[in-house]
Parts: C-alpha cells; structure tokens; sequence
C-alpha cells in the first residue's frame, strides 16, 4: 500500500455544530454535504476532511460507539473492491487487526476497516465516484 491519505474523517457529535465551526465560522468551503449526516471539504491537494456523524462512523466502521476507539479514521482509496480486499490482507499480514471485512456499503462504495497496533482505523476503500484530478481537485 502505498503512504497515501485520501481522506481524514472525524466522528463528531454534531454534525450541524461543526458545519457551522468549520463551514460558517472558519470559512471553509463545502464541497458535498448530506445535511446532518455527513459533509466534506477539500483541505489540501487530493485531500479531503470528512466530518461524519460519529455514530453513523463507527456502525460502518464496526466498532461499538466507545471511547476507548478513536473518532477518526484516515482513509486509503483504491480502484476496486479487489484491491481493498488484497490491502485488508497484505495489513493483516503486517499486524494490524481486520475490524470490519470489505463489505459494499449502502451509499454504493466497498470499504474495510482495519486497526494500527494503537487502535486506529484505516478505511481502506473503493468510492465509484471518487477521482482525483492532476491539479489536486477531488470529485466525490
């Protein structure tokens, strides 16, 4: 797997509450949003934050909501459901611990969770409508 994040998703409480720290009092720009559920904004070159409705998170990340997992996960997209089987494989064969198995998710993608040796989560996913584009613009 190569070093690369594509996204950086923060379970939050409130997913209005941050939209209106990070959207209306930061100023940062929304590039999708499904109102209550989940929004994203592009925070660098090919990079997005997803601010995601914290139990929306762990329920599709397979974790009960408890304190002791991290309301964050650091995402790495591929091109099918096949390569994110194959790097759930190649992690668990590296240490870390598979914590939920490639699955089709009810939004269209196909992702798996797995777990560092610290307890966070890597998504590791295939979105049919993520690109990146060469100049660094995402279209999810």
């Amino acid at each position: 797997m190569p070093p690369r994040i594509d996204f950086i998703s923060l379970g939050v409480r409130d997913v209005r509450a941050s939209r209106r720290f990070y959207v209306d009092g930061m100023g940062w720009p929304v590039h999708r949003e499904v109102s209550g559920e989940v929004l994203f904004i592009q925070a660098n070159h090919g990079l997005m934050l997803s601010i995601w409705d914290r139990g929306q998170m762990h329920s599709e990340a397979g974790v009960d909501d408890d304190c002791s997992v991290p309301p964050i996960t650091l995402s790495h997209n591929v091109g099918s459901s096949a390569e994110v089987d194959g790097l759930i494989a190649a992690a668990q064969a590296a240490g870390a611990t598979v914590v939920s198995p490639g699955r089709t998710q009810s939004w269209g993608g196909y992702t798996g969770y797995i777990a560092d040796p610290d307890g966070f989560r890597w998504e590791i996913a295939y979105n049919p409508t993520w690109s990146r584009h060469d100049d660094g613009t995402v279209t999810v």
